[in-house]
């Protein structure tokens, strides 16, 4: 054996924080994805065809949530549990908790704190989606889009 041919193994967390980072990556892309669609369509609600604050990122919200199912289900948790009624009843009851705290978030800082205008309004859109985006991946992960090992013992 040859000194380039040995490789020492890895130790558990290493591999696991490299597994963590990848997926989180993969998230990242869909949930990107998803943010570019909510913003899309809350400004054409909000400043486009006059709806309210409240309307347009409810609306909005929810058109993400359907298109990020099918990129988390098909790109990011692909290799996950089998797509079940439990999965697709989990990720609605969770991503409709995600709208709800979003839409908290931007009651707050539409109504809250005045950011009202084109520019404020997006930036308060913005961080609701950024803080109500850590439970979602934390909730995906753990309960929605399982390992298929995990999902064997429930």
């Amino acid at each position: 054996m040859t000194a380039t041919a040995y490789a020492p193994p890895r130790p558990a967390l290493v591999v696991r924080l490299r597994r963590l980072s990848y997926e989180l990556v993969k998230f990242c892309v869909v949930g990107g994805s998803g943010v570019l669609v909510n913003l899309l369509v809350f400004n054409l609600l909000l400043h486009g065809l006059g709806s309210g604050p409240m309307a347009a990122t409810v609306l909005a919200s929810c058109v993400a949530m359907g298109t990020n199912y099918l990129g988390f289900r098909f790109f990011a948790y692909r290799d996950r549990a089998a797509r079940t009624r439990r999965q697709i009843l989990l990720f609605f009851v969770f991503s409709g908790l995600g709208v709800l705290m979003e839409s908290v978030l931007f009651y707050a800082g539409y109504h809250g704190a005045g950011m009202t205008g084109p520019l404020a309004s997006n930036a308060a859109k913005a961080l609701s989606i950024l803080l109500a985006s850590a439970f979602r991946f934390l909730v995906y992960r753990t309960w929605v889009f399982q390992h298929q090992h995990h999902a064997r013992h429930r």
